[in-house]
């Protein structure tokens, strides 16, 4: 008999070159096992040496794709990734409590906060930022910003575990459930420790550091991991577990594409 699997819902953008994004998020998903659901908000124009450009989709546009999917399908997990301007991570919050997706709707919400790019330049506007801030973190279930993003949202520059914590407590101030702040790019320390937090609870997810230069779409696609297991009933640590070693053989497995940055792969999930 045919079992329908879990859907997990991506808002995020296009990348022409497949490494990021929606194509990231849906290439994860399928290889964790569930169902991908997609709600486009951007199509950018990029490839391995960086983004040249990108058009912004209607809100209207994005909010109906989002509803389409939530009424008909459901969705037991869903994400955002890039959204671009402050208008449409206002339409999007709004949305997703018409369709009761985010914190304490029983229905898991990961928010990626992607606004920074790989050299750490700021992506977004500051009126973007703050509706990050006051629109997507207090309906979060978990939020996975990168340390780029850590110091453009709190302007905590992390040097090492000390600092790691505090943004972890700035963070949650903002009113999610859970902070995973990622220590991928702290690159003096020889593992890569990511700090996961509650406010109770403090836990730190220690793995392996690969010295690689294709590391494009790692965010996108350990929070779509993530967001797979939160689709098929993990609680959060236990997601954020899977989801570090998801990221840990993607990383380990990336390859070169292009002139540039090559990307994360999870074709190693179809080799096992």
């Amino acid at each position: 008999m045919t079992v329908t699997p879990r859907t997990a819902l991506t808002i995020a953008g296009s990348d022409s070159g497949g490494g990021a994004g929606i194509q990231a998020d849906l290439r994860t998903f399928f290889a964790c096992g569930v169902h991908g659901l997609v709600a486009l908000t951007a199509v950018t124009v990029q490839n391995s040496l960086g983004v040249q450009g990108f058009a912004e989709i209607d809100t209207e546009i994005v909010t109906a794709q989002i509803k389409a999917v939530a009424g008909d399908m459901g969705v037991n997990a869903a994400k955002t990734g890039m959204l671009a301007t402050a208008d449409i991570i206002q339409a999007v919050a709004k949305t997703l409590d018409e369709v009761h997706i985010g914190h304490g709707t029983g229905v898991p919400f990961v928010v990626d906060p992607v606004a920074a790019s790989m050299t750490g330049h700021a992506l977004l506007r500051e009126e973007a930022l703050e509706a990050i801030r006051t629109e997507l973190f207090p309906r979060a279930t978990l939020i996975t910003p990168n340390l780029d993003e850590v110091r453009l949202l709190t302007g905590i520059e992390v040097t090492g575990p000390e600092t790691q914590r505090e943004a972890a407590k700035a963070l949650l101030e903002f009113g999610s459930e859970w902070v995973l702040v990622k220590g991928g790019h702290l690159e003096q320390v020889s593992d890569c420790v990511d700090l996961l937090s509650d406010g109770t609870r403090v836990i730190e997810l220690s793995g392996p550091r690969f010295h690689t230069n294709n590391t494009h779409g790692g965010g996108d696609t350990m929070a779509s991991a993530i967001t797979a297991s939160l689709a098929k009933g993990l609680d959060v640590p236990d997601a954020v577990s899977e989801g570090k070693l998801f990221i840990e053989r993607c990383v380990a497995e990336s390859y070169p594409l292009g002139a540039g940055v090559g990307p994360v792969s999870p074709f190693w999930r179809l080799k096992d």
